[in-house]
């Protein structure tokens, strides 16, 4: 990790160890290593429900582990799939116990929807993130239709694709600057 350059979290929305979006972000982190460093959260699954009452001085353990992550970076990457025209229930999980601590507001973040269709998924990921205040602009949102005839195990295989998160890779380093 090179120490002088911003720190991105990266969040990948899907559980799914072979996630194509999992394989999204390895890419954006090759593409984007002479920008930033993009460090992978890895506790998303041990993130318990959301549950008010919890949500003290002392929450959990995991959640603890989520929140300092987010303080620490200077940025924030979200990858993730559409589930059943929504946000993957684990993702939405975990930004909802970010929104008392306020660990989005301001935060300079980007986010890829990259899934069959992804639309809707993607639409109401955006409000959730703007209800929260997260700092995004245009070019640091992205909506990858079909993503699977556009990423293999390999990397990004659509040349459009890679040139728009390379924009949105720019557009974040920018974003993070200001």
């Amino acid at each position: 990790m090179n120490t002088s350059l911003k720190t991105v979290i990266a969040i990948c929305g899907s559980t799914k160890a072979s996630s194509t979006n999992l394989i999204l972000i390895k890419s954006i982190k090759e593409l984007a290593k002479d920008q930033f460093d993009i460090i992978l959260f890895e506790g998303l699954t041990d993130i318990p429900h959301f549950n008010p009452d919890l949500d003290t001085e002392t929450p959990p353990a995991a959640v603890t582990n989520f929140r300092q992550a987010l303080r620490n970076a200077d940025g924030i990457l979200i990858c993730t799939p559409e589930y059943a025209m929504g946000v993957p229930g684990t993702l939405k999980n975990a930004i909802d116990w970010t929104v008392s601590s306020m660990e989005f507001s301001h935060k300079p973040v980007a986010l890829i929807t990259a899934s069959s269709l992804g639309q809707k998924g993607h639409a109401s990921l955006l409000e959730t993130l703007k209800v929260i205040e997260a700092s995004m602009v245009p070019e640091t949102q992205l909506l990858i239709s079909f993503v699977k005839t556009k990423v293999n195990n390999e990397g990004i295989t659509d040349e459009a694709v890679k040139a728009k998160v390379l924009e949105l890779i720019s557009a974040l380093n920018k974003l993070m600057e200001d």
